[in-house]
């Protein structure tokens, strides 16, 4: 079976890549029956003459491959037919700007895995570029206190080779005594949390962060039996909130009270409450100044997150009072960072995790006979038909949603 590592073509540019090529090395030895080419490409994080380096042909052509593997959405024009593509697509929550990809996708008879829908057995995704999502934002973070209160100053992400960069130009700066919420125990989480552990951040309970007064910074990571509560009073455990999002009321405003800079790196579940309302923000009892907000989903749970920003303008001022959008200095402005594609901040850490998922969890499918159905639960289409797992998106195929 061959392989093809395809170039990115979407725009803006995204210099990920599924297999750097030290993980591509792994992936050969693992599966000495498998080929592995490259298409060429000027933008990729790694240059061409790494893979060949590393033993890997890199062509301009990848027509005679089984399987090509990419990171975002192939353009239409670039598709080619009969072919079995994995990429991020767009479209399995029916996204408008994606329904010509997807119909193009099975006029070609192309069979398509989408990355996001790779899941285990009890359906939690097997890959993704979370974790690093979660250690890019939080840096964000902390660049985003520095521009609000003019304290120190951190370069941006994207000019950092690697997450020990990141982490070096951290350690050069001073925090005042501020309280930190992280929201999420996921792997967004869990990377936005090395970062604070890095940082030598001191982590403390919910109770003591709620009631106690430190002479140091401090934060604290909460899950969402943390900050929702039953509306009845009882105590349950997270299987009832996840199964029963509308019996709860969200219970946030007690961090945000006490809180200077939240990091949002939590998955908002639709019926589930919000972290904190429009009218929350108003309230003179809300302390938080600046929002990391890593989950970004607009006018949403995180009412101060209006609209995302970019990596080139990256933060942006909300006022409470007026709900709109303001300038930074504004001194009642809460500072929003709410970049959508954190990841491509950190492109060569972040490949380098998504291969070694990919490695572990994927390409043994295509040699094992597919024993955990990794690949066919993860199969949106086949023979130019909707598989039957996705027989939902039949109508916004046709149009009629």
């Amino acid at each position: 079976m061959k392989f093809g590592i395809i170039k990115e073509r979407k725009n803006p540019p995204d210099r990920r890549v599924v297999f750097s090529p030290n993980s591509l090395q792994k992936a050969k030895s693992q599966f000495p029956e498998a080929s592995f080419v490259v298409e060429s490409s000027t933008l990729r994080a790694f240059k061409d003459a790494e893979y060949e380096q590393a033993g890997f042909q890199v062509t301009t052509d990848v027509s005679d491959c089984d399987v090509l593997l990419g990171v975002k959405e192939v353009p239409v024009s670039d598709l080619i037919s009969n072919k079995k593509y994995f990429f991020f697509s767009h479209t399995i929550k029916k996204q408008p700007y994606n329904r010509k990809l997807l119909k193009a996708i099975l006029e070609k008879k192309i069979d398509l895995y989408d990355h996001e829908t790779i899941v285990g057995p009890h359906g939690f995704r097997l890959i993704g570029f979370g974790k690093y999502a979660g250690i890019v934002g939080a840096y964000n973070g902390f660049r985003a206190w520095g521009i609000k209160f003019g304290t120190f100053t951190l370069p941006k992400a994207n000019t950092l080779s690697d997450q020990g960069e990141l982490e070096l130009e951290l350690s050069k700066i001073s925090l005042p005594n501020i309280k930190i919420v992280l929201s999420g125990k996921g792997k967004v989480g869990g990377g936005a949390k090395e970062i604070l552990d890095a940082m030598r951040i001191k982590e403390v309970t919910v109770d003591a962060y709620l009631h106690r007064s430190f002479e140091e910074p401090v934060y604290v990571q909460i899950d969402v039996l943390d900050y929702n509560k039953r509306k009845d009073g009882r105590v349950l455990d997270k299987n009832d909130f996840y199964a029963n999002p509308e019996a709860y009321t969200g219970d946030f405003m007690k961090f945000a009270e006490v809180s200077d800079l939240y990091i949002a790196g939590h998955f908002y579940g639709e019926g589930a409450p919000y972290m904190y309302t429009k009218e929350d923000a108003r309230s003179k009892d809300f302390q938080i100044k600046v929002v990391a907000d890593i989950s970004c989903d607009i006018d949403g749970p995180v009412a101060s997150t209006i609209r995302p920003s970019t990596i080139a303008n990256p933060v942006y001022g909300y006022d409470p009072k007026t709900e709109t959008e303001t300038d930074i200095s504004n001194k009642d402005a809460i500072v929003v960072m709410a970049v959508d594609n954190l990841p491509c901040e950190l492109p060569k850490d972040a490949s380098e995790g998504f291969g070694a998922m990919f490695l572990e969890h994927v390409l043994p499918a295509f040699f094992n006979g597919d024993k955990d159905k990794i690949l066919e639960k993860a199969r949106i289409t086949k023979d130019g038909k909707l598989t039957e797992r996705f027989s939902y998106l039949q109508d916004y195929v046709d149009g009629k949603e």
